[in-house]
């Protein structure tokens, strides 16, 4: 799946993608464990190879509320802590038992010194996520509630099911019993 996820960037050869695989280390996280904490320094990328995360964080008055999910094949690090070094302002929990690649950032770093093409593909990350930042902020803006559950619905239906709806719900910025009702109009 990792190969995969490099091929798709069409900037590393095979040999270059097979030689930097090593500096991944696997590590197995259970159902509510975290890879982020609020508070702490993010630094190492994950990519999933299995599981669901959600990221969060807690409002002022104490309130949680889920802003993103990250699924299989794809890669998850508190960005803005991961650049800066500061404290992350998320929490990124599992929500289901999930295997992990990980990269710290100084193998980063160390691969940006000696390859060219990471420097491109960091540029393309932080584009990736710039765009899933701006589609969330215009989904919140232009869509009801029913619109961004059918979105989540169509882009991830193998996964969505895995969610608890109390997460789903807050992700959706809705009570659970809101959900509830847009379920059972929206047929799987």
């Amino acid at each position: 799946m990792i190969q995969d996820y490099f091929r798709m960037f069409s900037l590393f050869s095979e040999s270059e993608i097979e030689e930097f695989l090593h500096l991944f280390e696997p590590r197995s996280v259970n159902k509510n464990d975290y890879f982020v904490q609020e508070g702490d320094p993010c630094k190492e990328i994950a990519f999933i190879e299995s599981g669901i995360f959600r990221s969060y964080y807690i409002s002022d008055d104490g309130k949680d509320t889920t802003y993103c999910f990250r699924f299989p094949n794809n890669l998850m690090a508190s960005y803005s802590s991961f650049i800066s070094g500061a404290p992350s302002m998320e929490t990124m929990q599992a929500i289901s038992s999930a295997d992990l690649l990980i990269l710290k950032k100084d193998k980063i770093e160390e691969l940006v010194r000696n390859n060219p093409n990471w420097t491109l593909f960091l540029k393309a990350i932080a584009e990736q996520e710039y765009m899933e930042l701006e589609k969330r902020f215009f989904q919140l803006q232009r869509n009801n509630a029913a619109q961004r559950y059918a979105d989540l619905l169509k882009n991830q239906p193998d996964y969505i099911q895995n969610i608890p709806l109390q997460f789903l719900a807050s992700y959706l910025g809705i009570t659970q019993r809101h959900l509830s009702r847009i379920r059972k109009e929206i047929s799987f």
